[in-house]
């Protein structure tokens, strides 16, 4: 490949936050990383947050192809990537910019503050290496905007662990044909699998659209449900469930109020689901649905010996310590979620306050800050992962390979509430597991259309 036609990726700080490795994503282009980014990562690494973790496997990264005998000239001018598994197609090279030794020219971002040290970096290299293409990767959007302001031509998101381009396109968990489903369908075998009936349909009489192990089909009557036990080329095998049998499912004395809660519930009650990704708009009843199934698993069934409840807060890792009590006192606060769930749970009791305390204690539910999480392996448990939105999909990676034997993990969020600076909903962790999950026989992904917590909550989610 002739010079001119790589390009010169300059890396902003959080990319490599999000991605420790992304210097191995850029295929043959070589990678360029200012020395504002690294003094932003040394003043991260040692914080006592989650993100410093990734801060200091980052600075790894660049000093494992930078140290040993490597001259300073050579760190300029750009060494090559070696080659690391999973990471073959990776040619180019790694240099550092010393952008503080640079008198940038006149009309250039003041140079007050570390954004703008960095789009100033990446304008220099443009001038420098006309007509070679200089590209800005940074996943804060108002300093994409800055940049394309400042003159910069190519500014980029780091979109290299985006599987979707829009989040209209990410899988439901279930498929909704249009009319009668048994009506336009004349081709089935049945057999009886114990208690279970099960069909199976040639694919190609279902059109073109693209179907996954364990999804749910729906069709416009209101008595047809199945799930996809199996997938191969020629047919499609599906449990037959019926919209009747759902909605009469029970756990903890909660009954779905409408089939995608019904969907929601078969999967959680189901012990071959390993994993259960519940999705979709504020109230309708993810959070009721998680605990209420985790109860029953592990109270009435036995099934499970204990119910884990996390979540992913922004201040927790700086907060957690300043709070008085036991680690569960300290992570009351962001789960109260949790326990106005489990108020719900026991309203009509006649003692709700020693309800919850005996279901506390016998259900064994144990409140974790997920910073502590890492290094673990939870075995028989109940693992709730609440308001996942927020995590990238390194962190939820961590998370999802805490999971040992005959443990059940429910993560639960909404795309449209989240809180963090450099994720959007089609970088979210909760995407990135929707998409990669999506065929694993052993998860199910289940969007809960419809809001049933209350019509003020109702109309605020479709008006508002």
């Amino acid at each position: 490949m002739e010079q001119d036609d790589r390009k010169l990726f300059v890396l902003d700080t959080n990319v490599l936050l999000h991605e420790p490795l992304a210097i191995y994503s850029f295929k043959e282009h070589d990678v360029v990383v200012p020395m504002t980014v690294l003094e932003e990562l040394d003043l991260i690494k040692d914080r006592k947050r989650d993100v410093s973790r990734d801060a200091r496997v980052a600075i790894r990264a660049l000093e494992d192809i930078l140290g040993g005998q490597t001259t300073p000239e050579q760190i300029v001018q750009g060494v090559p990537l070696p080659s690391r598994e999973g990471h073959g197609d990776a040619s180019g090279t790694l240099s550092i910019f010393p952008d503080h030794q640079i008198e940038f020219t006149i009309g250039s971002m003041p140079g007050d503050n570390n954004d703008n040290r960095i789009i100033n970096t990446a304008l220099h290299l443009q001038q420098l290496h006309q007509p070679r293409k200089v590209v800005l990767v940074t996943k804060d959007i108002n300093m994409r905007l800055k940049a394309k302001g400042a003159g910069i031509q190519q500014v980029e998101d780091y979109r290299t662990d985006q599987l979707i381009d829009d989040i209209r396109f990410l899988t439901k968990g279930f498929h909704r044909f249009s009319g009668s489903f048994w009506e336009s369908t004349d081709d089935v075998t049945t057999e009886s699998d114990g208690r279970h009936t099960v069909h199976s349909v040639p694919i190609d009489k279902l059109g073109d659209d693209t179907f996954y192990t364990n999804q749910y089909l729906l069709d416009d009557s209101d008595d047809f449900c199945g799930r996809i036990v199996e997938k191969t080329d020629a047919e499609l095998k599906f449990l037959d469930l019926g919209q009747e049998r759902l909605l009469n499912l029970e756990a903890w004395g909660i009954r779905p109020k409408n089939v995608y809660q019904g969907m929601a519930m078969q999967a959680l009650l189901d012990p071959a689901i390993d994993l259960v990704i519940l999705t979709g708009p504020a109230g309708c009843g993810k959070t009721l649905l998680a605990l209420a199934a985790a109860l029953e698993l592990v109270v009435e069934r036995a099934q499970y010996e204990k119910v884990i409840v996390t979540r992913n807060t922004p201040e927790i890792a700086e907060s957690i310590g300043f709070l008085p009590g036991t680690e569960e006192e300290k992570m009351a606060p962001w789960l109260g979620a949790i326990t106005d769930t489990l108020e719900v749970l026991h309203k009509h009791d006649v003692n709700p306050n020693g309800s919850m305390n005996y279901i506390m204690d016998k259900a064994n539910i144990q409140f974790k800050s997920i910073n502590f999480m890492r290094g673990r392996s939870i075995q028989n448990s109940v693992v709730i992962l609440d308001e996942c939105q927020n995590l990238t999909a390194s962190q939820i990676k961590t998370m999802i390979t805490r999971m040992g034997e005959g443990t059940k993990l429910i993560c639960s969020g909404n795309l449209a509430q989240i809180d963090s600076n450099y994720l959007t909903a089609v970088t979210s962790g909760l995407t990135y597991i929707v998409e990669r999950f999506k065929d694993f026989d052993g998860s199910a992904n289940i969007y809960l259309n419809g809001v049933v917590r209350s019509r003020l909550a109702e109309f605020a989610e479709e008006n508002l």
